[in-house]
């Protein structure tokens, strides 16, 4: 074990997370920590951990950007051809993760992965900018290519197809919703003591909150 590794550590003296400054709704927690975020400026706050796996129980994982939350779960957009929209065609089960480490806070959400409606992924698809448009009909996402010219000559070809008219939105992209079944939230403490809180979601619908061990 390299020495300098080890050592690395820091301790956590930020905040605390009391059971009764929480809200029983874990997307309303989500919510108030969301604001807390934004208001500390933090770069790229949606910025989130997506785990995913095989049918055969394969992990693996990636940053991907948060687009939109609400009661229902949490979204993100993607090729539906990648490699994480094949493992969750097979099995459509996933982990998010967010770390904050100027709040020193963590959120961990748990729960099955569904498509989101057509209507939905074109809206979001024509607000992206006409370059982002563009680059998910040239990019066959996770697809082993030669070189980098692969990307580049397609990028021309559906830059010289659309120029800067209408960019339809190619079929194999489109949105994913998280739908939670559960919901952690992490405060980081001295000494490693941290304080974990998790909501789970009950057959009834409601949710369960618990205190973790840290």
């Amino acid at each position: 074990m390299s020495h300098q590794i080890s050592h690395i550590r820091r301790d956590y003296m930020l905040q605390k997370l009391n059971e009764k400054d929480l809200s029983a709704d874990p997307i309303v927690q989500f919510g108030s920590w969301w604001d807390e975020a934004i208001k500390s400026e933090i770069h790229d706050i949606n910025a989130m951990t997506l785990a995913t796996a095989s049918k055969e129980g394969i992990p693996s994982a990636r940053i991907v950007l948060l687009k939109g939350y609400d009661s229902k779960g949490f979204v993100f957009f993607t090729n539906y051809e990648s490699e994480k929209g094949k493992e969750l065609e097979m099995n459509p089960q996933a982990a998010l993760c967010f770390y904050w480490k100027e709040l020193e806070r963590q959120i961990r959400i748990e729960g099955r992965v569904s498509k989101i409606s057509t209507e939905d992924s074109d809206v979001y698809f024509q607000s992206r900018p006409l370059s982002s448009r563009i680059g998910a009909w040239a990019s066959s996402q996770s697809s082993v290519i030669e070189n980098r010219q692969v990307i580049e000559q397609n990028l021309m070809e559906y830059e010289n197809k659309f120029g800067t008219d209408f960019v339809p939105r190619p079929s194999h992209w489109g949105g994913f919703i998280v739908k939670p079944i559960m919901i952690e939230f992490w405060q980081g403490r001295s000494s490693r003591l941290h304080d974990r809180i998790r909501y789970s979601l009950q057959n009834s619908q409601s949710w369960v909150m618990e205190r973790l061990a840290p």
